[in-house]
Parts: C-alpha cells; structure tokens; sequence
C-alpha cells in the first residue's frame, strides 16, 4: 500500500503516484477532526486508496486525541463497515 502522506497546509491526506492524487480533505477544530470529502482518481480506484486515506485520519484522530466528524459519505460508510478499526477514538454523529 502506498504511504499517505499528511499535508496540514492544504488540510488534506494524499497519497501521491504517478496516476495522479488521492485526497481525504479534513478540517482540525476545538478537537474534532472533521472528514470532508474523499476523493480518487479513475485511475487508481479499486486499490484500497480510500480506505488507506480513511485509516490514516482514523490514526491522526488518535494521535491527537480527536474526535471524528465523517461528514464524507464514503469515509462514514467506511467507518461504518469497520467499526474495529476506530476502537478508541469518538465517532461523532453527523
């Protein structure tokens, strides 16, 4: 699995390859982490890219004691279909 990378001065992760860009776009305030939006390229679906990004940010959630916001319909469903994976971490509803 390629490395996501956290780019705080674009409030995003990404994981970057030559196909092009995959983005998890997310805004830090008042200890929520708020997941906007999910997006990857045609080229590089099917590859587990987003569930990567989402578990990244589940991570960085971690990391900085945060709540979760997953206001991003694929990152609630995600979260959803893995529930093991935000153990420990506050999954606000939206």
């Amino acid at each position: 699995m390629p490395e996501v990378v956290d780019n705080p001065s674009q409030s995003r992760l990404e994981i970057v390859e030559d196909k092009g860009i995959s983005v998890l776009e997310y805004r830090e305030q008042a200890g929520k982490l708020a997941l906007i939006h999910t997006g990857v390229p045609k080229e590089m679906e099917g590859h587990g890219y987003g569930g990567a990004l989402v578990k990244a940010a589940i991570e960085k959630a971690r990391a900085g004691d945060l709540q979760i916001l997953p206001y991003c319909p694929y990152a609630k469903a995600w979260i959803e279909k893995h529930p093991d994976a935000v153990e420990g971490v506050t999954v606000l509803p939206v």
